[in-house]
Formats: C-alpha cells, sequence, structure tokens
C-alpha cells in the first residue's frame, strides 16, 4: 500500500488572517482514490469544472440572439406607433339628441376624464360659455 501527500504551498498568514479563517491543524494525510474511485473522482472533478464553464456562442448563435432580439424591439416600436396613433384620434362631431345634457355626453364620450373635466373639454371645443346645449346642435368632440 502506498500513500501520497498533498499539500499547498500557502502565503504565511498574519495572525488576524489566521483568527478570522479560524483553528489550523497540522497537515493531514489525504487519502488519492485509485481504480474505480479515481474514474469516478475524475468525472466528478470534469462536471464541477465544466459547470463552471461560461456559455459561449458561435458567430451563428451571436446572429441568432442578434435578430431575436432586432425582431422583438421591431414589434414593440410597430405596437407603440399604433398605440400613439389611436391616442392622437381626430376630433368628430355628433349631433345632441333631445334630452341629452353636457354632462351626460361627457360621461359617455370621455370616459376617460371626470365629469366636470369632461364638460369643460367640450365647452372649450366648441366655443360655449354654459352646459346649455339643445336638440340638433353639432358638438366636437376632442379626440382621446
Amino acid at each position: 500500500m502506498s500513500a501520497t501527500v498533498l499539500t499547498a504551498v500557502r502565503p504565511i498568514a498574519t495572525q488576524e488572517q489566521q483568527a478570522a479563517s479560524g483553528p489550523q491543524g497540522r497537515p493531514r494525510l489525504v487519502s488519492v482514490p485509485t481504480g474505480r474511485e479515481a474514474g469516478r473522482a475524475a468525472r466528478a472533478a470534469r462536471a464541477a469544472r465544466d459547470a463552471r464553464v461560461p456559455m459561449r456562442l458561435t458567430r451563428f448563435g451571436r446572429l441568432v440572439v442578434s435578430l431575436l432580439v432586432a425582431s422583438v424591439v421591431a414589434l414593440l416600436a410597430v405596437g407603440l406607433a399604433g398605440q400613439l396613433a389611436s391616442a392622437t384620434g381626430e376630433p368628430r362631431t355628433l349631433t345632441v339628441q333631445p334630452g341629452q345634457t353636457l354632462s351626460g355626453i361627457a360621461a359617455r364620450e370621455l370616459p376617460g376624464l371626470s365629469r366636470a373635466d369632461g364638460v369643460l373639454e367640450l365647452q372649450l371645443a366648441n366655443g360655449l360659455s354654459s352646459s346649455q346645449v339643445h336638440a340638433g346642435q353639432q358638438l366636437v368632440v376632442p379626440g382621446p
């Protein structure tokens, strides 16, 4: 039977470093696996080393990743442009029906605003000095 001793060369540590690292004992003998155990140990060491190696992309892989990122950015840009186009909608006109009030029209046509803000928007868009409207009157409803 034979034994092999492996010792690592370490720089001399200061007392503070020794106190921080914990108690240090004498060097100990380490048994080195042989036979089947050596093969298993080598495979385990290789697997641990391979797990630490970062993934590398080939030229083709970088091209694919770049194209995927570019297509996602393009789709987002098209979607955002569509949202901006619909948000800047043109004003439309409507005819006041009998029994309708300016506050009722504001609540129905401008749901994103409070009723008072909607009435104010309609008054400003149509040049109205009061909230009185009559049947058959044409009103301009500002875009959303």
